[in-house]
């Protein structure tokens, strides 16, 4: 028997927040190919619409006779006048969420502390704090009351532990670790489970949008070793998901081969 049992998957419904690039992408097209209903969310109706038109495209291509509802939703979750109607936005048929993809976060710049601008703080802050905890809260209740569902926060090596040039992003993410394992406890006494995922180095936009669009800057970031890709981090998303309902995941520390801390890498090949 297969260890990675898609049926567990089947006809789930999966919420996933930053759906429309890199990580959140990816996770989307393989919770489809496994046969969940999967719900798209970002700022970008436009990229997320060629999102789900590609997860359809890999549901039919799977051939899962389960799953294959996909819808698009508006959300900036830095916005929290859209994560109070967010829900209401959702197709009714899907409302009943089984999985919670946290995946919505950014970097901005490299500055060290003194030097960082006030409105980089607080977007860092709105979006990879307020507004992840903003979006559990809509849902955790239910999860609570059915006594079932799967919480997944996308944290960061960042998140246990800090660099110089990372004061505010390393700060959010390890605000992220402390809520996800607050949660791990609140939610002992039920069936919901929590997870975080905590990457190393994955080469999506995240360094372009870091450097303000500097792509030579970002692509140095990797020079001399192989970072991960969205496909990577995608697959313990779904491989977390796909567990035995009494197992739980609680981290998920991912690292590419040459790489040790936030700090400390190999960049001979």
């Amino acid at each position: 028997m297969s260890v990675f049992n898609s049926s567990r998957l089947h006809n789930k419904n999966v919420l996933i927040t930053g759906a429309s690039v890199g990580i959140g992408a990816a996770t989307a097209l393989l919770f489809a190919k496994a046969g969940s209903n999967v719900i798209l969310a970002a700022r970008r109706v436009d990229a997320l619409t060629v999102v789900a038109d590609a997860c359809k495209a890999a549901h039919k291509e799977s051939g899962v006779q389960a799953g294959g509802k996909f819808a698009v939703v508006q959300l900036d979750v830095s916005d929290r006048k859209q994560i109070a109607s967010f829900v209401e936005k959702i197709p009714e048929d899907l409302r009943k969420v089984d999985v919670l993809v946290n995946n919505a976060g950014f970097v901005l710049g490299v500055e060290k502390i003194g030097d960082i601008s006030e409105d980089d703080m607080e977007a860092m802050f709105r979006t990879n704090v307020f507004g992840l905890i903003s979006v559990t809260q809509q849902f955790v209740k239910d999860f609570r009351a059915r006594n079932t569902g799967h919480i997944i926060n996308i944290g960061s090596v960042a998140g246990r532990e800090p660099y110089a040039g990372g004061g505010i992003y390393c700060a959010t993410k390890h605000a992220v670790n402390s809520f996800n394992g607050t949660l791990l406890r609140e939610l002992v006494d039920t069936k919901v489970r929590v997870t975080e995922i905590q990457p190393g180095m994955v080469e999506t936009e995240f360094s372009v949008v870091r450097f303000r669009g500097d792509k030579s800057k970002a692509d140095s970031v990797y020079q001399g070793l192989q970072p991960l890709v969205a496909q990577d981090i995608a697959e313990e998303i779904v491989w977390a998901a796909s567990r035995p309902p009494h197992v739980n995941l609680a981290e998920v520390y991912v690292l590419p081969v040459n790489q040790a801390s936030p700090t400390l890498s190999y960049r001979g090949n």
